[in-house]
Formats: C-alpha cells, sequence, structure tokens
C-alpha cells in the first residue's frame, strides 16, 4: 500500500467517528500569524467541514493587540497573567479582536471554500460575562488584597442558541473572546477560558488547544522537559497544584478541565507550530500533544 494511502485509511475509521460530532478548537499563538500556517489552519477547519465534522472556532489576538497598544502610545500592564483592562484597554482590545482579527481568520476560511461566520460574545449575549475577581495571598495568616484588573471577565453563559442556528445553516463560528456583563458593557476574557465554556456547553466531541509547546511538559532533570502524553482529569488537577502547569499553561489546563467535567468526551493541547496539527491530532492514531481525560 502507497504511504498516502495508508494515510487515508488510518484516516477513515476517524472520519466515521467524528462525522456530525461538534469540535471547538482555541486558535493562537504563532499559528496566528506565520503566514503559511494560518494557510493550513483555514484548510484543516475547512476539510473537517466538508467530513462532517462541526468546528466551531474560539480565538486569540495577544499579540496584536499588545502591537496596536504600542503603537497608539497605550501601555499594558499584567496582574497575575490578566490583562489590566481599563475602559481605554477595553476599547482596543475590541477593535483588534473583533474589528481586524476576527474578520482576517473569517476570510481566510472563506476563501479557501469555508463559510465562517464572525462573532464577538456580544452578538446575540453569546457570552454572558461576570467582573473577575484577583486576589493576591501574602501569608502570614492574612486576608487576601482584592485585585482590580478593570474589565476583565469570567464567563457565566454561553448561549448555544446562536451556535446551534448557523450549525444547522451549514456555517463555521468563529468567536472573539469579548463578552456581555449584566451592565451591558464589553468584557475582555482569557480565549482558553471561552473555548472550554463554549465545548463545555455544546457538549462537544473534543476541545482542541493550540499552543506554542509540544504539549503539557513535565521537568525530567535540570535542564530538560518532555511532554506527558496523557492525563486525567485529577492528574491535570494534580499539575496545577504542584506546580508542573506554569504561566500560559494554567488556563488551557483549567480550560481541559471544566469542559470535561461539562461532557467533553476528550481534550487536547497541541502544537499549533507543527504543519497541519489539527488534521494529526484528529485523523491519526499517535496524534499531537498531549490529551486530558476523564478518571
Amino acid at each position: 500500500m502507497s504511504y498516502q494511502a495508508h494515510i487515508l485509511i488510518e484516516a477513515l475509521p476517524y472520519i466515521r467517528q467524528f462525522a456530525g460530532k461538534t469540535v471547538v478548537i482555541k486558535y493562537g499563538g504563532h499559528a496566528m500569524v506565520d503566514d503559511l500556517l494560518k494557510g493550513q489552519f483555514a484548510q484543516d477547519i475547512v476539510l473537517m467541514k466538508y467530513v462532517g465534522i462541526n468546528p466551531v472556532i474560539v480565538h486569540g489576538g495577544g499579540p496584536q493587540i499588545n502591537m496596536t497598544m504600542e503603537r497608539m502610545g497605550v501601555k499594558s500592564t499584567f496582574v497575575d497573567g490578566q490583562r489590566v483592562t481599563d475602559d481605554e484597554t477595553m476599547s482596543v482590545v475590541e477593535m483588534v479582536l473583533v474589528g481586524t482579527v476576527n474578520k482576517e481568520i473569517v476570510g481566510l476560511i472563506n476563501r479557501y471554500g469555508g463559510r465562517a461566520v464572525g462573532l464577538s460574545g456580544r452578538d446575540g449575549d453569546l457570552i454572558q460575562a461576570e467582573r473577575m475577581t484577583v486576589y493576591r495571598y501574602s501569608g502570614d495568616d492574612r486576608p487576601p488584597e482584592i485585585l482590580d484588573i478593570g474589565r476583565v471577565g469570567k464567563v457565566e453563559h454561553v448561549n448555544v442558541a446562536v451556535l446551534d442556528a448557523l450549525q444547522r445553516g451549514g456555517f463555521i463560528p468563529v468567536i472573539a473572546p469579548v463578552g456581555v456583563g449584566p451592565d451591558g458593557q464589553a468584557y475582555n476574557i482569557n480565549a482558553d477560558l471561552v473555548a472550554g465554556a463554549v465545548a463545555g456547553e455544546l457538549k462537544a466531541e473534543k476541545l482542541i488547544l493550540l499552543t506554542d509547546v509540544t504539549g503539557v511538559m513535565k521537568q525530567v532533570s535540570e535542564t530538560e522537559k518532555e511532554m506527558i502524553p496523557s492525563l486525567t482529569v485529577s492528574q491535570a488537577q494534580q499539575a496545577l497544584t504542584d506546580g508542573t502547569a506554569k504561566g500560559g499553561m494554567i488556563p488551557k489546563l483549567k480550560s481541559c478541565i471544566k469542559a470535561l467535567e461539562k461532557g467533553v468526551s476528550k481534550a487536547h493541547v497541541i502544537d499549533g507550530r507543527k504543519e497541519h496539527a489539527i488534521l494529526l491530532e484528529l485523523f491519526t492514531d499517535k496524534g499531537v500533544g498531549t490529551e486530558i481525560v476523564n478518571d
């Protein structure tokens, strides 16, 4: 059997298994800025749709926001990894995510033959949010300090009727992680957390998070790390507790855990720098990155 035929045959059971199912993909990192990878991402999404899988995309855009704020002379401040978002910053965040990044992704997918529709969490009250409270603990049994980080939100509710209507019409939803609060104001929300909440509410077959590392890593020596190929929910929670998960991996694992608890079958943290990473994860026996499964 030729190599090309082997690849197609290997993909067949996965195409059959996932046909008619929903897969939520968090699109971010290097895959969003490298022109080759951007085109391949769009091709992967279109192929998924043509073989009967329903992709839903939630995208980030931190580097694009940073560049725009620098050009405008607006300083970015971060607290515990969260961008402090005053009214001026929120205007920039919404302008970049909804007005620029979202439209570029939609245009790219449509160029490759898809039917993508761009959404903000404000459209149809899709992502209903509440203000996030950040606590800083100083030890010595002192009460925690409450930090004001502005209009940074967490997901309170996802209005899946909006997404259901688009999927029934054969469209591919592309969601910018901007939520709407009970006061009608926009809130800046971490895209990983939005993706996990959307996947959970849709009872998606899979949640796939693209990142710029090979997967969840563990330290095996002073100078070496290795990828953890698979984690259960309890192991993922332990990785959050013992410091195995650091920096941007923390919201990713939290997102995966929440999605699995809500009924998602499996979650994956994969290296978006690999060519056609999504197809490799979905349609090959080995897959790529770290999978997170229920205990």
